[in-house]
C-alpha cells in the first residue's frame, strides 16, 4: 500500500449524483452537531469559542480532503482540552500556535515513516486509561460552570488545583445556574433514548433552549458573551514570532499533540471502518492529520484529530465518502460568517452539560469496569496507573509510564512451574 494515497481521488471512480446527495445531507447533519461541540471544546481547552470552529472547518476540510478514511470526520476533541489548556497557560496562544503547527510536522513525518502501522500495537490498557483519565478531568474542569461558581478571576490549570478552587469557593454556588446545566444535562441523556427524537442533535438543541429561556426570562447565568469577545467573518493567516529557544520549549508538547491526534484518528478510523467494510490507510490517515494541524495552526486553530462521535453520525447519516467531511467544514464556514455573533447567548452553564456529556460518552466505562473484574493482574495495574497518572500528571507522564510497564510485563515473565516427576 502506498503511503500516501488519498481516499477522495478513489471514491471518484464509482461516484455517482445520488452519492454525492447522501454526502451532502449527512455533511450538514455532522455540522450541526459538530457545532455546539466545537464552540464547547474550545472553552474547555482556554481557547476562545471561535477558535474551536476555526479548528473543525480548516482542519476538518483538510483531512477528509487528503485523508486515508472515506467517512473520518476530524476536528476539536476532549482529549486535547487539557493539553491545550496547559499550553496556553505556560506559552500563550502563540506558543499554541507553534505546537499545533509542529505537531502537523511530526504527524507528517510518521506517515512518510510508516508509524501508522505501529499504533496499533499499542495495549488497549493503555487508551482505555487515559481516555478515562481524560474524561475524569473534564468533567472536574466543568463543575465550576456547572453549578454557576465563581473562582475570582483564578484560572487553574491542573486538576488538583480545580479541585481545591471548587472547595475553596463553594459560597459561590448558583442555584438558578446549576437548574439550567442540570435540565441541559438530563435533555442530553434523555433525548437519544426516544425514538423519534434520536436523529436531532440534543447538543444543538439544549444550546438553542438554553439561551432563550435564559435571554427571555433575564435569568442570573453567565453565558459565553459575558466571558468572551465574539467574532465572526473568515480569519486570517497568522504566523507567530518564532525563536530557536521556543520551538525547542514546545517540542515535547508538539509530540504530545502528534502522538495524542496519531492514536485517536487512527482509532477512528478502525472504528469507522468496521461500519463500512471497508479499510484505511493509516499512514496516508497521519499525512493529512498533519497537514490538517498545520492548517488549523496558522488560521488560528486549536490541535485536531479523528472524532469517533462526529465519524459515526457521519456514517449513520449516509456518509460515504470523503465530500461529506468536506461539506461539513463548509456549512461550519457559513456558521461563522453569517450566525457566530448569536453564540454571545449560549449559558455556560450548558456549555458544561455539553462537555459532561461528551466526557460520558468518552470514558469507556463499561470497558473499564470489564478489564478490571476479568483481565491479569498486570493488565489491570498498567489500565489504572496510566488512569490515575493522566489525572494526576498529564498524558505523557500517564503513556510513558503505561508502556514501560507493559514492556516490562511482556520481557519478564514469571518462571513455569516445573511438574514433578512421577516415582
Amino acid at each position: 500500500m502506498k503511503v500516501f494515497q488519498p481516499k477522495l481521488f478513489s471514491t471518484f471512480k464509482n461516484y455517482s449524483g445520488k452519492k454525492f446527495l447522501n454526502d451532502v445531507i449527512a455533511g450538514v447533519i455532522v455540522a450541526i452537531i459538530a457545532l455546539p461541540l466545537s464552540i464547547a471544546l474550545a472553552i474547555a481547552s482556554g481557547a476562545q469559542p471561535v477558535q474551536g470552529l476555526y479548528t473543525a472547518i480548516f482542519a476538518g476540510f483538510v483531512i477528509s480532503f487528503f485523508g486515508g478514511s472515506r467517512v473520518n470526520i476530524s476536528g476539536p476533541t476532549a482529549a486535547f482540552a487539557t493539553i491545550v489548556a496547559g499550553i496556553i497557560a505556560t506559552e500563550g496562544f502563540d506558543g499554541l500556535m507553534i505546537a499545533t503547527i509542529m505537531a502537523g510536522i511530526i504527524l507528517i513525518l510518521f506517515g512518510l515513516l510508516r508509524v501508522g502501522t505501529l499504533i496499533k500495537y499499542i495495549p488497549t490498557t493503555i487508551t482505555v486509561g487515559f481516555t478515562a483519565g481524560i474524561a475524569v478531568t473534564i468533567v472536574i474542569g466543568q463543575l465550576k460552570d456547572f453549578f454557576g461558581m465563581s473562582f475570582g478571576g483564578a484560572s487553574p490549570v491542573e486538576t488538583i488545583e480545580k479541585i481545591e478552587a471548587l472547595l475553596e469557593n463553594l459560597g459561590t454556588f448558583n442555584p438558578v445556574g446549576f437548574i439550567v446545566g442540570a435540565v441541559s444535562l438530563a435533555i442530553l441523556f434523555i433525548m437519544p433514548k426516544i425514538k423519534f427524537l434520536k436523529k436531532i442533535p440534543a447538543s444543538l438543541v439544549v444550546v438553542v433552549l438554553g439561551a432563550l429561556v435564559v435571554a427571555i426570562f433575564k435569568l442570573n447565568v453567565l453565558t459565553i458573551g459575558d466571558l468572551y469577545t465574539i467574532e465572526s467573518g473568515f480569519p486570517k493567516i497568522s504566523i507567530p514570532p518564532l525563536s530557536v529557544d521556543k520551538i525547542v520549549s514546545l517540542i515535547p508538547d508538539a509530540f504530545t499533540i502528534a502522538i495524542l491526534a496519531a492514536i485517536e484518528s487512527l482509532l477512528s478510523c478502525v472504528v469507522s471502518d468496521k461500519m463500512i467494510d471497508d479499510k484505511h490507510n493509516s499512514n496516508t490517515e497521519l499525512i493529512a492529520q498533519g497537514l490538517g494541524n498545520i492548517a488549523s495552526g496558522f488560521f488560528g486553530g486549536i490541535p485536531a484529530t479523528g472524532a469517533i462521535a462526529r465519524t459515526s453520525a457521519n456514517v449513520k447519516n449516509g456518509g460515504r465518502s470523503p465530500i461529506s467531511g468536506m461539506v461539513h467544514a463548509v456549512v461550519l464556514l457559513l456558521v461563522l460568517l453569517f450566525l457566530m455573533p448569536l453564540a454571545k447567548f449560549i449559558p455556560m452553564p450548558v456549555i458544561a452539560a455539553v462537555l459532561l456529556m461528551v466526557a460520558y460518552n468518552m470514558c469507556e466505562y463499561k470497558h473499564f469496569i470489564k478489564i478490571c473484574t476479568s483481565a491479569p493482574f498486570k493488565e489491570v495495574l498498567v489500565l489504572v496507573v496510566t488512569f490515575i497518572l493522566t489525572i494526576i500528571f498529564d498524558l505523557v507522564v500517564a503513556i510513558c509510564v503505561g508502556l514501560a510497564l507493559a514492556l516490562f510485563f511482556h520481557i519478564v515473565k514469571p518462571p513455569k512451574t516445573q511438574k514433578r516427576n512421577k516415582i
